[in-house]
């Protein structure tokens, strides 16, 4: 009989070899993953970099008013951690179910690259919204945040500069065209009285007869002289324009404007036989803004930080009203400054901020409460001074010539800025 053959059937062999060939490519799969996945943590890495780095662009973009500073906080890293895990999972059974090495490995290269890039953007999306806004309009700070920081709307009080700028060059136009009155006349270093009518200062005969109202707003934008102005200017950009920043400037103009004209009008009707100008009554309604405000939040929650933050400034900020107010006040006894101004801007500015400030309170129903208050301060107020002025006040009609109406008091009055003259 013919000896057995050691050698194996042909069969046998291209198994054995089937089974050798799959045995090295599971190894090469194998040893190709390892290298991948040493790619993704390389790549998960470099997410968290990335992360930092666009927090820190973030950081260096935001507003200077704002100074929020943000840091990337561990439990930030924590989440990038578990997301790059999850990507790391989600590849591995990428790579399995594919047959093809090649087709594997591209796409978890891609998912890779789209989870690193949505871990930048979220990044990115979460530092820009660490300096978030509450109901109240402050902006509220990450718990990460040490610092006691107050935030407020707008970097610089744009209209208080303004209205400042635009008063010192009245104020210098008026001196050069109508000149600079001795001091027995006008101790404020300033023109003659006639100017200030001539120029749209507060004159009951011109305002009630003549029906020019608006003479009603134009005496802010006038000063006696320089020392009245320098006393206003100072008080208006130093808490004027910080409460503008607090505000925006758009509250802000509303309660200036209209306690320019609540001034007016209480002038007019207390005093009506002089002429006043001065932008006082306009600040005093700034003052009374502020009060309103003090009121409607101080039962404002202060359980997160920027709540107690926000009450502790307010709280310091009364304190300074009352010492401004008493400032101003002293200010009544300046010629062709009158004290009816000062009540009617602070009164017009509370009654008008009850009605603005009554929207920062959270509970609805007191919102509406003081919201229809204010309405009803502010209509009753205005339509009774109106009525009063029209129909009781008797100006004198000496005012239509202010000049000579000064010249029979002064000797040596003289008169350049008339009309006609």
């Amino acid at each position: 009989p013919r000896p057995k053959s050691t050698t194996s059937p042909p069969s046998s062999r291209r198994t054995n070899a089937r089974r050798t060939h799959r045995g090295l490519a599971n190894s090469d799969r194998k040893s190709r993953y390892q290298k991948f996945l040493q790619q993704r943590n390389q790549n998960s890495q470099h997410s968290i970099n990335s992360a930092k780095s666009c927090d820190e662009e973030v950081i260096r973009s935001l507003s200077p008013s704002r100074e929020c500073r943000v840091a990337v906080s561990p439990e930030r890293q924590q989440q990038s951690s578990l997301r790059s895990k999850n990507n790391d999972i989600f590849s591995l059974n990428s790579f399995i179910s594919f047959e093809s090495d090649a087709k594997g490995v591209h796409h978890t290269q891609q998912q890779g690259r789209e989870n690193t890039a949505d871990s930048r953007q979220s990044s990115l999306l979460e530092s820009q919204h660490i300096c978030r806004k509450d109901n109240n309009g402050i902006e509220e700070e990450d718990d990460s945040q040490t610092e006691d920081v107050y935030y407020v709307k707008q970097q610089y009080g744009n209209l208080s500069i303004i209205f400042s700028g635009i008063q010192c060059l009245v104020l210098l136009i008026m001196m050069i065209q109508c000149g600079v009155s001795p001091l027995e006349i006008n101790p404020m270093l300033g023109p003659y009285p006639d100017a200030l009518s001539y120029w749209g200062g507060k004159n009951a005969v011109l305002i009630i007869d003549e029906n020019e109202w608006w003479r009603l707003v134009t005496p802010i934008f006038l000063h006696a002289g320089i020392l009245h102005l320098v006393c206003n200017i100072a008080v208006q950009l130093e808490s004027g324009a910080f409460f503008e920043r607090e505000w925006g400037s758009g509250v802000w103009f509303v309660i200036y404007i209209t306690s320019a004209v609540g001034s007016s009008i209480l002038s007019t009707c207390a005093m009506p036989n002089s002429i006043s100008v001065g932008s006082s009554g306009a600040v005093m309604g700034l003052f009374g803004g502020k009060l309103a405000e003090v009121f409607c939040r101080a039962y404002e929650s202060r359980n997160t930080k920027q709540g107690r933050i926000g009450h502790e400034v307010r709280m310091e900020q009364l304190s300074g009203i009352l010492c401004s107010v008493l400032m101003v006040g002293l200010m009544s006894f300046i010629p062709y400054v009158d004290w009816a101004a000062h009540l009617g801007g602070l009164v017009a500015g509370f009654t008008v901020g009850l009605v603005i400030f009554s929207f920062t309170i959270r509970k609805l129903a007191w919102t509406a409460l003081w919201c229809i208050l204010g309405m009803a301060l502010t209509i009753l107020s205005f339509v009774l001074a109106m009525t009063y002025m029209y129909t009781e006040v008797e100006p004198p009609h000496e005012l239509n010539d202010v000049c000579g109406y000064y010249a029979q008091y002064f000797d040596d009055y003289e008169c350049h800025c008339q009309k006609g003259g």
